[in-house]
């Protein structure tokens, strides 16, 4: 089954969507540039959802929904956002269609055209700021924080399954705040809950930044980001958090009465997380014989297979380490298809990244002991029935940390530090990673550098220390180094 894969070193962007395809996480749709996201592919965005659910609603978040439709004007309102997006948008012109007079289907019905265009939301910041001028009136009704899980459109042209689509899902924290300070805060504090997340679940280091003003979010006075090195030497951007200062209640005048009833404008963030860290999961860990899933994101962590095919004795030994991992809360399934060969299931749950697999046969049986098969590293083994299930939450537990420290190491040895820019262009073409360098601050010298080598700034670390440097393109003086990557 492997060999249906092309390898990573022959073609790595093949390779990924080979996996997308052959593990059953997504295809291709009849629209253009939008996705199917397979049961098995859903599942794991279901993971991820459900934790991040659960970490925001720690943190004091509460969910709620808001419009798929935009009306235009809104977007007119705050004029950075709406250039930052303007050309992604989908319009919404009529509201009904009508049979051809023709004969040829429906068309579009001309008298049905709407007195205002509806924009499909790219991202629901001017919704939400609409409708919390109605909630927001004394300090008493602050902070408000809210998150929404929803799907946005962005028109993109050039797609590729969960890292760039035309539609895609996420969730969007949208709060309000009644103190500047407050309001960043709250969005230092979302940053730190995604790369825990990235780290602590999906098993993937990532480096905590901020953006440079050219690459911030279109509205925000300053956007945080967790930065991710894919295996092919790409960055990939895997989780932003906005500081909207007061745009956004200016744009919408939102106001509210402080604590000596005066008026004062709402202090905003935003941050989000979408599919496209399916993708990142993908092209971290996976190798060429398929899809890796970190044990606490796999919706089947632990697959049983009766060699050569079930059978009662089999069965009956299979169910009793079934109940035993259940009640450790560890997600299981038995293989019970007669239909494949033993060597096939193998190879199926290999591709679909199923953590640990364990094979169960007479001979086995016959010496109180189950083969083992981990997913990350395919050793295997055979372990004592007694204790199965004990060992199994051992190993998932080492697995989890073994998929983050190669990550780690990679990340580590894909890191170059560079002071000019012939260093810079050798390490960009020939090692690829992360690369810090001197910058001296300007929007100009960082599009040059894009412009000549398609690297862009991906952040400035939040722990950079400072250091008097001199920019590699143009020898201006430099208080920092920051990171550069080409990325997706």
């Amino acid at each position: 089954m492997s060999k249906e894969i092309t390898s990573r070193s022959e073609d790595y962007a093949q390779w990924y969507i080979d996996i997308v395809k052959k593990a059953k996480l997504a295809e291709n749709s009849a629209v253009r540039g939008c996705m199917v996201i397979r049961p098995y592919g859903f599942a794991i965005w279901e993971n991820m959802r459900d934790q991040l659910d659960r970490m925001f609603k720690e943190t004091g978040h509460v969910n709620a929904y808001f419009p798929l439709f935009i009306p235009k004007s809104f977007l007119s309102k705050e004029a950075e956002h709406v250039e930052g997006f303007a050309k992604e948008c989908a319009v919404v012109t009529h509201h009904r269609l009508m049979n051809d007079p023709n004969g040829s289907g429906v068309v579009v019905d001309p008298s049905a055209k709407l007195e205002e265009e509806l924009i499909i939301r790219p991202t629901s910041e001017t919704i939400i700021w609409n409708t919390y001028r109605d909630w927001i009136k004394s300090y008493r009704d602050l902070p408000l924080l809210i998150n929404q899980w929803a799907n946005v459109v962005r028109w993109e042209m050039r797609t590729r399954l969960f890292l760039r689509t035309a539609e895609f899902l996420w969730q969007e924290g949208h709060t309000a705040h009644a103190t500047k300070e407050e309001a960043i805060e709250e969005t230092i504090k979302m940053q730190g809950v995604y790369a825990q997340f990235a780290e602590e679940y999906m098993a993937m280091p990532v480096v905590k930044g901020v953006k440079s003003a050219n690459e911030r979010f279109a509205g925000a006075e300053e956007t945080y980001t967790i930065e991710a090195l894919m295996q092919d030497g790409k960055a990939l951007q895997s989780g932003t958090s906005h500081f909207l200062g007061q745009n956004f209640a200016k744009a919408f005048d939102v106001k509210f009465l402080n604590k000596e009833n005066k008026e004062e404008l709402v202090w905003a963030t935003s941050w989000g997380l979408s599919t496209r860290m399916m993708g990142a999961l993908i092209m971290t860990h996976s190798d060429d014989q398929g899809l890796v899933i970190p044990p606490k994101l796999a919706p089947v962590q632990v697959v049983i297979v009766p060699i050569p095919k079930p059978n009662p004795e089999i069965n009956e030994v299979a169910e009793k380490i079934v109940a035993e991992l259940k009640a450790k809360g560890i997600r299981v399934d038995i293989d019970m298809d007669e239909k494949k060969r033993p060597g096939f299931k193998f190879a199926e749950h290999e591709m679909r990244g199923v953590p640990v697999r364990l094979g169960i046969g007479k001979r086995d049986l016959a010496n109180g002991v189950v083969e083992v098969a981990r997913r990350d590293t395919k050793e295997k083994s055979s372990q004592p029935l007694e204790g199965i299930a004990d060992h199994i939450e051992g190993l998932l537990d080492d697995i989890q940390n073994n998929l983050y420290n190669k990550a780690l190491k990679y990340r580590e040895e894909h890191t170059s530090s560079v002071d000019t820019f012939d260093e810079f262009k050798e390490v960009l073409e020939n090692k690829g990673g992360f690369i810090s360098a001197h910058w001296d601050g300007t929007t100009e010298t960082e599009l040059k550098i894009k412009e000549l080598t398609k690297a862009t700034i991906r952040c400035i670390p939040n722990d950079v220390e400072m250091e008097e440097g001199k920019c590699i393109l143009t020898g201006n003086p430099s208080k920092c180094r920051v990171l550069f990557a080409k990325a997706y």
